[in-house]
């Protein structure tokens, strides 16, 4: 929990603000915050616009953006699976019904367990220090590991790295 606030501290020192506007993203093209990534491919990304649980932009971090869906009707949306590992961890008397993650490729909506996870690798994970990115086709995954690094895993893996980050 500990490198959750630090990280959230260095963060915010980064791009001066805790919730993110993604008009601010032309500065930070030079650092390595992920706040000057592209996200015209990502359209209209899904409300709410702010990470349920760090209030990061979910706008600006479309590329790892997760959605939960519960039985009971209602949704989380965050800006990365640790922070959905911590949403679900919190709410486990509530049924999960639709999980899904952003393709880190097209930024679009996918199902995250059927998804293909590269671990690790020299991008900057969000909300982690070991990345953790979903990808819609196993050769996207593959082309990303082979120019960025990190190795191919499957969704229970991924989460229980998330879930271990988060104890």
């Amino acid at each position: 929990m500990k490198r959750f606030f630090l990280f959230l501290l260095l963060f915010t020192l980064c791009t001066g603000s805790a919730v993110f506007a993604a008009d601010k993203a032309e500065k930070h093209k030079s650092c390595n915050c992920g706040m000057g990534k592209d996200v015209s491919a990502a359209g209209n990304v899904e409300s709410p616009r702010s990470c349920k649980q760090c209030g990061m932009d979910r706008v600006a971090f479309a590329h790892g953006r997760m959605m939960i869906a519960y039985a009971d009707g209602t949704t989380a949306g965050t800006c990365s699976l640790n922070c959905a590992a911590v949403e679900m961890k919190n709410n486990k008397e509530k049924k999960v019904k639709e999980l899904k993650v952003a393709d880190y490729a097209t930024k679009k909506l996918i199902d995250a367990r059927a998804a293909f996870w590269v671990l690790g690798g020299s991008k900057s994970g969000i909300m982690t220090e070991m990345p953790k990115w979903a990808f819609t086709g196993k050769a996207d995954a593959e082309k990303f590991v082979k120019e960025n690094g990190g190795r191919i895993t499957d969704f229970d893996e991924a989460l229980n790295l998330a879930l271990k980050e988060n104890e």
